[in-house]
């Protein structure tokens, strides 16, 4: 499937205009607190959303219509994003293009007015203005010979199989912690709460795969043996739990016998080394509650999953950022209002990467992406 070859988005919360930015195999996006990198990916959220017809309930979920344009809907009255895709398609062997714009209505909802791909060498509308996407219109797109293809298809195929991964909620109660159906299976959840079954269905289907996960478990957590993912009986349903074995004892180890950090872990290593990756990861944060050199083990997994699939990620970490050569590192700062990205150039800091990591040139404000005080 297509990864993105650039991205435009214009009028989108903090991001007043950016313009054909291009994204690599591997993005890794640093920048401080309110410098603007969650908007970044919660476009990824919202459009993975609309591909699965579920706008307006994004919408709604994130503070209604009025939180999004930059600056007020008087400012913006239309956001406008669009995206570029490499393609392996027999239909399209250039790339392929999605655009769509939106804007918030006397009601207070927001409408899609314009979607469009661009197809034959001229833009295709997918219809009139709606309240939902019409991405999903095209999943079932054939070609003359009754295989699925197509520019539609080839899109919404390769949006709706995005991942948004978000493994911050550990908590007790947290869905990861608890069981869940032994059919939910086919992908990991962007909260993890599928872990279990999924996991399970790994061990069974793709031993190989699942090995090499608990392997870099046992990297970060020397204490841990494997895991025995216990079948529970709940009424007619059958659920799958989190449980398994410590070294050196037969003892049955619960979900809840995981620290904060090491189920965070074993969610980002399960979500970057399964089998069939998503066509882009995007994760959040991933080095929050984590120790150093579990980070580093991370930074491996990431660039490991990077040579099979597209990864973008959002971090703080210098420890993080110090695993990565300095032109996968994109900054994103705030400049009067509004917030802006640079893809960083090797050639522009050979003389400082002497001497610093990478990641000290952050800390030390060489990479300009410390705070900045408007």
């Amino acid at each position: 499937m297509g990864s993105i070859k650039r991205i435009s988005i214009s009028g989108f919360k903090s991001i007043r205009e950016l313009k054909d930015f291009e994204l690599n195999d591997l993005n890794i996006i640093v920048g401080a607190n309110g410098a603007g990198k969650s908007n970044f990916i919660q476009v990824f959220k919202m459009v993975l959303a609309m591909s699965h017809e579920g706008f307006q309930e994004f919408i709604l979920k994130n503070g209604g219509a009025d939180a999004f344009p930059f600056g007020g809907i008087k400012e913006t009255p239309e956001i406008k994003i669009e995206f570029e895709f490499t393609s392996n398609s027999r239909y399209s062997t250039g790339s392929n293009f999605y655009r769509f714009s939106m804007s918030s209505t006397a009601s207070e909802n927001m409408l899609l007015s314009e979607e469009r791909r661009y197809e034959d060498s001229s833009w295709k509308s997918y219809g009139v203005p709606s309240l939902e996407s019409r991405l999903s219109e095209k999943k079932n797109e054939r070609s003359m010979d009754g295989e699925k293809d197509g520019v539609g298809y080839y899109v919404y195929d390769s949006i709706s199989r995005w991942m948004v991964y978000h493994f911050h909620d550990t908590s007790s109660s947290a869905p990861m912690r608890r069981t869940e159906i032994i059919e939910d299976n086919q992908k990991l959840r962007g909260d993890g709460s599928n872990i279990a079954p999924f996991l399970l269905r790994l061990r069974e289907t793709f031993p190989q795969y699942y090995e090499k996960i608990r392997n870099a478990i046992k990297l970060v957590i020397p204490f841990f043996d494997d895991f025995s993912l216990d079948i529970i009986k709940q009424g007619e349903a059958e659920k799958v739990k989190l449980s398994w074995k410590q070294k050196g004892t037969d003892y049955p180890m619960q979900p809840y016998h995981f620290s904060d950090g090491s189920i965070r872990f074993i969610c980002l290593a399960t979500a970057l080394m399964q089998p069939h990756p998503p066509t882009t990861i995007i994760i959040d944060e991933p080095e929050l509650g984590l120790h150093p050199e579990a980070i580093h083990i991370l930074a491996e997994l990431i660039t490991l999953a990077a040579n099979q699939t597209q990864v973008i990620i959002a971090t703080q970490s210098p420890l993080l950022l110090d695993n990565f050569a300095i032109d996968n590192i994109i900054v994103a700062k705030r400049k009067d209002g509004a917030t802006t990205f640079e893809r960083l150039k090797e050639k522009n800091y050979n003389v400082w990467l002497e001497d610093y990591s990478v990641g000290e040139l952050w800390v030390q404000d060489i990479i300009h992406g410390g705070a900045i005080y408007e």
